[in-house]
C-alpha cells in the first residue's frame, strides 16, 4: 500500500518578488483613486459653492419698476442734467434741492384726495422717532403696551389727531374696565386669561385707527414740495418772482412699461410770486423749448389749454359732471367713477371706446370767464410773438387738482401711445391752500427717463468724451513719469487711466482699446531718458514723440474741440 504524501510547495523568490509588485501596484492605484475621488470631491464643492453664490447673486435683483443707471448710459444722464442747468440758469432760474420724503398730508391736500395718485399710487410709511411700542402678546403685556402708548400721546410722540385721540380712549376704557384683571399669573386660570386676552385683541382691533407715528410718503412729485418750501422759508419776502428749478428722483406705486418706472426721474421749474401775466407763462415754455431743442429733442408738440379757474371752473365741472351721468352706462369703470370725483379725468381717457362719447361733451373753452378768456388769448399772442408753434387740446387738463388756467403737454416721437415727456400749467392759489399767503404760480417737469429714450430712438443723441488717455508705463523706472503726466493731464480736464501694474506693452495697448481710449501715452526708460513722450492716436495708429510740454498743450487742444 503507498503512502499519501501531500506536500505544500514553498513560493519561489522570483514568485516573492511578483507578489510584491502586485501589493505596490495595489496600493499606488488605491492612491491614485483616494486622490481622484478626493479631487472629484473638491471639484464638486467648487461647483457647488460657485452655483450657491450664483443664486446668492439672483436673489438681490433691482425691485420690479426701478433700475440702475450705469457707465457710459450715465454719462448721458450727467449730459442732460448739465444742459438743464445751464439753460434754466440762463433764464435766472436757481436750483432748490428738497427731501425725498415729506408730510403724507402735503400731498393730500395740493394733489387732491380723490386723484389716482393719492389714492393708489403713493409710497406711504409711519414715522416712529421714539422706537417700536411692543406689541400685545398676552394679558401682561398688555398693561406695558397701554402705559407705553398713552405716555407717547401725552408727550407728542405719537400725533395728537382725532383718529387717535378716539384710539387711546378706547384703550383707556378697556384698560379700566380690566383694572381689577390684572393679578399675578398664578393667581389667574388659563381660561380667564384667554377670555381676557380676547377682549383686550378685540379692543385693539377696533383701535387699528392709532398711528405711531406721523404719516410720511415719498414724493410722487416735488411742486408741492416746491410750495412748502416757498412759505416755510418765507421766500414771498424776497424781491421779484421766485424761480426755482429741481431735479432728482420721484416715487409712484404705477405698472412699470416702457419709459415709466416707480422710481423715475424728473427735472422741473417752477415760478412763484404776484403775477399771473401771460408773458410769465410764455417764457416758461420758451424755456422748456430751448432746452428740448438743445438736447437734440426736436420732434416734439407742445399743446396748451386753459382750464378756468375758481369763478369758471366749478360751474363747467357740474356740466360735465351731468353730461356724463347721461352716458355713464357706456363708460368703463375708471371713467365710471371718475364721474363723482373728478370728471375732468374722464377727458384724459384713452381708451378707444371712450373716444366718440368724448368728443361729444361740451368744451371748457366755451365756458371760460371773460378773465380766463383773456388769459388764454394773451398767451398765445405771448407764443406768436416768440415764434413758438403750438396746437390748442381742448381735453388738455393734467390730472392733478391744483392746475388752473393754463395747462401744457410737450409730447415726443418714438415713444408709443405713452408719448408725453413734459406736463405743466399754472396753480393759482395752491400756496394759499397749503397755509401761506396768496401766491400766483406756473411750472412744469420732464421726464428725464422718457426724454432721454426718446433722444436715443431718434439718433440724435451726442457722443460723449469717454477716456481721453491711457498712460502705457513700462519698467518701474518709467512710473514716477507716468504719474506726474498723469496728474498733470487730469488737471487739465482730461480723463486719463494709469494702470496700476506694471503690464507687458502689447497687453498694455490692447486694454487701451478695449476702454475707448482716443489716445496712448507710450512711457518706457528710453522716453524718460530722452525726456520725450510717445502718443498714439489709437483710431489709426499715428505717433509722434512730444516733450512733455508739447504733450500737455496738444491733448489740451484736442480736448477743446
Amino acid at each position: 500500500m503507498r503512502a499519501n504524501n501531500t506536500m505544500t510547495d514553498k513560493p519561489t523568490d522570483q514568485e516573492k518578488i511578483l507578489a510584491k509588485q502586485r501589493e505596490r501596484e495595489i496600493a499606488d492605484q488605491g492612491k491614485a483613486n483616494a486622490k481622484r475621488a478626493q479631487l472629484e470631491q473638491k471639484e464638486a464643492h467648487e461647483r457647488a459653492k460657485a452655483r450657491a453664490i450664483a443664486q446668492s447673486r439672483l436673489q438681490f435683483r433691482a425691485i420690479k419698476g426701478t433700475r440702475d443707471i450705469l457707465p457710459p448710459e450715465s454719462a448721458r444722464w450727467n449730459w442732460f442734467e448739465h444742459t438743464a442747468r445751464e439753460v434754466f440758469e440762463s433764464y435766472n432760474f436757481g436750483e432748490i434741492r428738497l427731501p425725498i420724503f415729506e408730510d403724507t398730508e402735503l400731498f393730500a391736500r395740493s394733489i387732491g384726495v380723490e386723484t389716482d395718485v393719492v389714492s393708489k399710487e403713493m409710497y406711504s410709511f409711519p414715522d416712529r422717532p421714539f422706537g417700536e411700542i411692543e406689541g400685545v402678546k398676552d394679558v401682561e403685556s398688555f398693561e406695558k403696551y397701554y402705559y407705553e402708548v398713552k405716555r407717547a400721546y401725552e408727550s407728542g410722540e405719537i400725533p395728537r389727531t382725532e383718529d387717535n385721540r378716539v384710539a387711546i380712549a378706547n384703550l383707556e376704557m378697556i384698560f379700566l374696565a380690566a383694572g381689577d384683571l390684572f393679578p399675578p399669573s398664578s393667581e389667574m386660570s388659563a381660561e380667564r386669561r384667554d377670555e381676557l386676552l380676547e377682549n383686550i385683541l378685540g379692543v385693539l382691533a377696533s383701535s387699528a385707527a392709532l398711528q405711531l407715528g406721523p404719516s410720511l410718503t415719498l414724493r410722487p412729485e416735488a411742486t408741492a414740495s416746491v410750495c412748502r418750501a416757498y412759505i416755510e422759508h418765507r421766500l414771498d419776502t424776497k424781491p421779484g418772482n421766485q424761480k426755482l428749478y429741481y431735479i432728482g428722483p420721484m416715487f409712484r406705486r404705477e405698472r412699470p412699461q416702457k419709459g415709466r418706472y416707480r422710481q423715475f426721474y424728473q427735472i422741473g421749474a417752477e415760478v412763484l410770486g404776484q403775477s399771473d401775466a401771460p408773458a410769465i407763462d410764455a417764457e416758461v415754455l420758451e424755456m422748456l423749448l430751448v432746452f428740448f431743442n438743445r438736447v437734440g429733442l426736436t420732434r416734439t408738440t407742445l399743446y396748451i389749454n386753459s382750464i378756468g379757474d375758481k369763478n369758471c371752473r366749478p360751474q363747467y365741472v357740474e356740466l360735465l359732471r351731468n353730461e356724463l351721468r347721461k352716458v355713464k352706462d357706456r363708460l368703463k369703470e375708471d371713467s365710471q367713477r371718475r364721474i363723482e370725483t373728478n370728471p375732468l379725468r374722464v377727458l384724459d381717457s384713452k381708451i378707444p371706446e371712450e373716444q366718440p362719447i368724448i368728443e361729444k361733451l361740451p368744451r371748457i373753452s366755451d365756458h371760460l370767464c371773460d378773465d380766463c378768456r383773456a388769459h388764454f388769448a394773451k398767451l398765445k399772442e405771448e407764443l406768436n410773438l416768440r415764434g413758438i408753434d403750438y396746437k390748442e387740446n381742448w381735453r388738455l387738463v393734467r390730472g392733478l387738482d391744483y392746475y388752473t388756467r393754463t395747462t401744457f403737454e410737450v409730447t415726443a416721437e418714438g415713444l408709443g401711445s405713452q408719448n408725453a415727456v413734459c406736463g405743466g400749467g399754472r396753480y393759482d392759489g395752491l400756496v394759499e391752500l397749503l397755509g401761506g399767503p396768496p401766491t400766483k404760480g406756473i411750472g412744469f417737469a420732464i421726464g428725464t427717463d422718457r426724454s432721454i429714450l426718446s433722444i436715443e430712438e431718434s439718433g440724435n443723441a451726442p457722443k460723449l468724451g469717454g477716456l481721453a488717455v491711457y498712460i502705457a508705463w513700462m519698467g518701474q523706472a518709467s512710473y514716477p513719469a507716468a504719474v506726474s503726466v498723469a496728474g498733470k493731464l487730469r488737471a487739465a480736464g482730461l480723463a486719463v487711466e494709469l494702470p496700476p501694474e506694471e503690464m507687458k506693452f502689447k497687453k498694455s495697448l490692447g486694454l487701451a482699446d478695449k476702454l475707448g481710449a482716443r489716445y496712448a501715452v507710450i512711457i518706457g526708460e528710453d522716453e524718460v531718458a530722452s525726456r520725450t513722450f510717445t502718443l498714439k492716436r489709437l483710431a489709426d495708429g499715428d505717433q509722434k514723440k512730444l516733450a512733455e510740454g508739447e504733450l500737455l498743450e496738444y491733448l489740451e487742444s484736442e480736448r477743446r474741440r
